[in-house]
């Protein structure tokens, strides 16, 4: 796969159907609970709407006809002050490991910083360390607890970055 047949866009319509059975496919592969996580968000099978709101906005990895991963920025549910979540972030095999999520990441959070948010917080999973180191690289800092309420009970590693 050549990366320049690569484009990282905006979620529409018609990208609702991939990018939850991308999604879902890639949480079944790591293993993730199916409750407890983002397999179970009524939100994963209407992308597209979910995030045509204000402050926040999906992107998707797109190949050819293919959606391979995808991320979304959010205001954080249930938290009081001006903090974002990095929501959704999944990439099939086939988009790993070719820069995608450090490009990605920078998409995400300057949506965020223009948006006018102070900080950008996620959860994830302990096990998926790929990501961590990731997020780590662009900045995120380890908390003790969570912020908000997601719902996501089941990730329990908690990051927060300053924008």
């Amino acid at each position: 796969m050549r990366k320049d047949t690569i484009v990282i866009r905006e979620i529409e319509t018609k990208d609702n159907p991939k990018i939850a059975k991308a999604v879902r496919s890639v949480l079944i592969e790591m293993g993730v609970p199916k409750v407890g996580t983002a397999y179970e968000d009524v939100a994963l099978d209407c992308m597209t709407e979910t995030y045509n709101e204000p402050k926040k906005a999906y992107f998707v990895v797109e190949r050819g006809d293919e959606i391979i991963g995808g991320a979304g920025i959010s205001p954080l549910e249930n938290y009081e002050g001006n903090v974002c979540e990095l929501q959704k972030m999944y990439f099939m095999p086939e988009a790993r490991g070719k820069g995608l999520g450090s490009e990605m990441m920078s998409t995400c959070l300057n949506f965020a910083k223009q948006a006018g948010f102070d900080h950008c917080y996620l959860e994830t999973l302990p096990y998926m360390e790929d990501a961590r180191k990731l997020y780590r690289k662009v900045g995120f800092k380890s908390l003790e607890k969570p912020m908000g309420n997601t719902g996501h009970y089941s990730c329990t590693v908690w990051m927060l970055k300053d924008l």
